[in-house]
């Protein structure tokens, strides 16, 4: 059967890590490599819809090769500032955050003196140094003020609990951050990915590419009302169309 006629979405999405520096020539970051985040980019471009990809510049997992508009980032707050500065903000149909950011920065580096460290590149004759790091803001929390009309979808990753743990930690996401659905992953979750939504529904997809397409004909499948929630609120679409039917 072939794809439904629908009008083309502007999409955001976020692949890949951030990162914090040491120093100008070093740096904290994570093993995300950009895979899923990319996949999911072109998987929209390829049906024909509007995508911009924030793209971690330490991502190793190859550039989208479909039309998609790649906007490199290198900190979180390197990222928060170019989605704040991406034109037409208001108009974005579903913003998928995919990306895997730094947890902490770096609040203080000192060496054995208790001396704090100031240099463009460390010398390694300071010896053993002493990091001092610190919780990093989370940049979903700021998600639903930056697209106040978009459906926003999260992810959720972690590698120790269960899924039933996990998927607690996922409702609360969206209670907290109000986005409207999240995607659960990572050794916690088990094999393959889940996605919850906010009427406590929750889907099972094999592997990365189920994934992207089940995102894909989902949002397809919301109907386009035209409706702007307060910045406060959830949006008000994604309580009426739930998950299940699309697998």
């Amino acid at each position: 059967m072939g794809r439904l006629l629908v009008e083309d979405m502007r999409i955001v999405i976020t692949a890949g890590p951030s990162y914090e520096p040491l120093d100008q020539v070093r740096h904290l970051s994570n093993f995300s490599t950009g895979e899923l985040g990319t996949l999911l980019a072109e998987t929209f471009a390829q049906a024909g819809h509007d995508v911009t990809c924030f793209r971690g510049v330490a991502a190793t997992f190859s550039s989208p090769l479909w039309d998609v508009k790649v906007v490199p980032f290198t900190t979180n707050q390197d990222l928060e500032q170019k989605l704040r500065d991406l034109p037409g903000r208001e108009e974005i149909n579903f913003v998928f955050h995919a990306a895997a950011l730094c947890d902490f920065r770096i609040r203080e580096m000192t060496n054995e003196q208790g001396e704090a460290l100031h240099h463009d590149k460390v010398p390694s004759r300071e010896g053993v140094l002493k990091l001092t790091l610190e919780p990093a803001p989370k940049l979903i929390h700021s998600l639903r003020r930056l697209f106040p009309a978009s459906i926003l979808v999260g992810w959720k990753y972690e590698l120790e609990g269960t899924a039933a743990n996990l998927a607690a930690k996922g409702r609360k996401q969206m209670e907290q951050c109000l986005t409207d659905a999240c995607v659960l992953n990572g050794k916690a979750y088990g094999h393959g990915f889940g996605i919850i939504s906010r009427s406590d529904e929750q889907v099972h997809l094999h592997d990365k590419v189920a994934l992207c397409r089940f995102l894909l004909d989902w949002a397809e499948r919301l109907p386009r009302s035209g409706v702007t929630p307060g910045q406060e609120s959830f949006h008000p679409l994604s309580t009426f169309v739930p998950l299940a039917p699309f697998i």
